[in-house]
């Protein structure tokens, strides 16, 4: 059955459900984080039927060559919003880190949750042989790394995570490669890890660990629905990143680096940026208070950053955003721009 773009089905004793189509790319790793929040959805609304709509995009054909040169937005992410835009899902599952800060118009995150399965954003290394030749695709890590280990030797590796692990195991390219350890946690994969690193030796992307929930700005049933999922500290948190980021005007061309965390109400937010090379960098740390008040607002449906956060203290997340757009213009102030820039012409002239 069907009523204008939405999708219904009928069971043998009559009754009619709504089907919600939930998209997602077709790897393995795509495929968990999106099964984890369909099983939550599920139990959480009994009476709608969820249908995965597994998608084969251009960027995964491409992600092996092109990706580094695609800039913050991907072709795969684009290629998911595509079928949303088109009415073929109703919602997409991403990894935030993937998704702008500043969305096209008529969409928006209806949920930040880093799910059961993790709530870290730690970066793993994963060692093969006592040697010094390190993978990774992140300008990010290899900024940080050089800094902190100028012995070290890195060499870029690209693919999805299988692809990645196969590459260690079965060529001499590589001593050891930078992961998120998110990733590794929700395949299973934990025995890989040699070593966490802590945010001393390589902070992480901003958003990363957290899964992103986007749907239709218009479909406000839908936004509601999908925002039981959100866990407000990791809202609140990345939101922060991604205020930095944007007020930075930085992107995964650039090597930008995030550190959060909250104890006793407060927000603290440490932000990073590096030259390519790792030499020259600014890094700095504030906070903000995010204590709520019981009266607060938490239900009007603004977008901070591409975030729309229904259920979470309205101030709580207009102090997160002010916290990233001050934290920016602090760095802004003490060169930043221009560590950036010259790190942005480098990266494409390569």
């Amino acid at each position: 059955m069907a009523d204008g773009p939405y999708k219904y089905i009928r069971d043998a004793d009559g009754n009619v459900s709504r089907v919600i189509r939930v998209g997602t790319r077709k790897s393995q790793l795509a495929r968990i984080q999106t099964d984890s929040v369909v099983e939550k959805l599920k139990e959480l609304h009994p009476d709608v039927h969820f249908e995965i709509v597994a998608m084969s995009t251009t960027g995964d054909k491409i992600l092996d060559t092109a990706l580094s040169k695609i800039g913050e937005k991907s072709l795969f992410t684009k290629e998911l919003e595509n079928a949303l835009e088109k009415n073929e899902v109703d919602l997409v599952v991403h990894s935030l880190k993937d998704l702008p800060t500043v969305l096209p118009v008529g969409f928006t995150i209806g949920s930040v949750s880093y799910t059961v399965f993790s709530s870290t954003s730690e970066e793993s290394f994963i060692l093969k042989v006592a040697e010094i030749v390190v993978g990774t695709s992140s300008l990010r890590r290899a900024a940080q790394l050089k800094k902190r280990f100028p012995h070290l030797e890195f060499k870029d590796i690209r693919g999805n995570l299988n692809t990645r692990l196969k590459k260690l195991d079965e060529k001499d390219d590589f001593s050891a490669i930078i992961l998120a350890a998110a990733g590794l946690r929700r395949m299973g994969w934990e025995n890989r890890i040699s070593q966490i690193l802590g945010p001393e030796d390589c902070m992480y992307a901003v958003g990363q660990g957290a899964l992103a929930v986007e749907v239709r700005a218009r479909d406000q049933d839908i936004l509601e629905m999908v925002s039981v999922l959100n866990d407000s500290d990791t809202v609140l948190r990345c939101i922060s990143e991604r205020a930095f980021l944007k007020h930075l005007e930085g992107g995964c061309s650039v090597p930008v680096a995030v550190y959060t965390e909250i104890k006793n109400s407060q927000l603290y937010l440490t932000g990073a940026v590096y030259s390519l090379d790792g030499s020259d960098s600014l890094k700095e740390t504030m906070q903000t208070s995010i204590s709520s008040d019981n009266q607060e607002k938490v239900d009007e449906k603004v977008q901070r950053v591409g975030i729309t956060a229904l259920k979470v203290s309205e101030a709580a997340q207009d102090a997160a955003v002010k916290l990233g757009v001050d934290l920016g213009n602090l760095l802004l102030s003490k060169g930043a721009k221009e560590i950036l820039t010259v790190a942005r012409q480098l990266n494409d002239a390569r």
